[in-house]
């Protein structure tokens, strides 16, 4: 039996890979991608659910973060041409959830710029969470930097049931991409947010510059804060930010990447996010196939996602319920 039909049977059996086994599996993935592609499929087929969890985003405030993650288009250390502005009214919140919750999104977060959502700020989106929370039909999270137990406690009081924190990439690597947090900052929030009540969301970007053990060692970080999804996002390089000239991943890089986190999180949602426009739709196919269950739907941060029209009958084709 070789590597790979030895790992599937153990995943399927109830265990998990070791660190050096999903490390070895990277290691031989280009040679054997139909066989990964296959394995990863019948892993998902059968141990993840047939409905498709969907979510949506606003990007409730915008820019002048002090951070300086090196491929983020809101930071304030890069010249980016983006939109910037303060927290969103609450009108403007309640008429893209309103268009989330008729479209049968089944998720709704909002994602704020920043180090951390504070103060007054913090006080008024809970009282939007509230007045969403008392609406009903979505089910709401938040992406609002590394917050404190006190502030995650408010969120949760205010209905939210998510926290999501990108862990963003590797522990190996993730210190040439910022110097102004670190990745047990992100862990310590989570772990708070844990505590408080919430399910965590949490991933990272593909494509920054990695290799694919990074991307793998990535994965195997996650299973310290137990994700209940993975959002795995593409590298949009985006001008004016230090990883603008970065190039592109290819489709087959994309498919090993989430093939190889299937292995590793056989029952996660691993959820489609930022960047995969740029793939074809035979390639978005095979990659819900072989491991995405999950996707965030309609424009993203500073990139612009897909409509549930064009969504649909892809996730649909794929054997998904929408």
């Amino acid at each position: 039996m070789n590597q790979i039909e030895f790992q599937k049977k153990k995943i399927l059996s109830g265990e998990d890979i070791t660190a050096d086994e999903a490390l070895a599996l990277a290691d031989i993935a280009a040679d054997n991608r139909e066989e990964l592609y296959e394995a990863a499929c019948e892993i998902t087929r059968r141990l993840c659910s047939d409905d498709f969890d969907s979510c949506s985003i606003i990007n409730a405030r915008s820019g002048k973060c002090p951070e300086n993650c090196k491929w983020c288009a809101q930071s304030a250390h890069h010249k980016t041409d983006i939109d910037v502005y303060p927290l969103v009214s609450r009108e403007e919140c309640m008429r893209v959830a309103d268009h989330n919750r008729r479209q049968g999104i089944k998720r709704f977060s909002l994602v704020t710029s920043g180090r951390a959502m504070r103060g007054a700020d913090l006080d008024t989106v809970c009282s939007y969470y509230r007045e969403m929370r008392d609406i009903g039909g979505l089910q709401l999270c938040a992406s609002m930097g590394l917050l404190d137990r006190e502030e995650l406690q408010k969120l949760y009081d205010a209905g939210v049931t998510r926290y999501h924190c990108n862990l963003e990439a590797a522990p190996s690597f993730f210190g040439t991409l910022c110097s102004t947090h670190t990745i047990e900052d992100k862990i310590r929030t989570i772990e708070l947010a844990r505590e408080v009540g919430m399910e965590i969301c949490s991933g990272g970007i593909i494509g920054m510059g990695e290799s694919l053990r990074q991307r793998v060692e990535l994965a195997l970080e996650l299973r310290r804060v137990s994700p209940r999804s993975i959002p795995v996002n593409i590298l949009c390089p985006i001008p004016g930010t230090p990883l603008e000239n970065m190039a592109p991943l290819s489709d087959e890089e994309v498919l090993d990447t989430i093939a190889l986190f299937r292995f590793v999180h056989p029952r996660v949602h691993i959820r489609f996010a930022g960047g995969r426009a740029r793939l074809s739709r035979d390639t978005q196919l095979k990659a819900l196939q072989i491991g995405m269950n999950g996707g965030i739907v309609g424009d993203l941060l500073t990139t612009v996602g897909s409509t549930v029209a064009q969504d649909k009958p892809l996730i649909e084709s794929a054997g998904y319920r929408f």
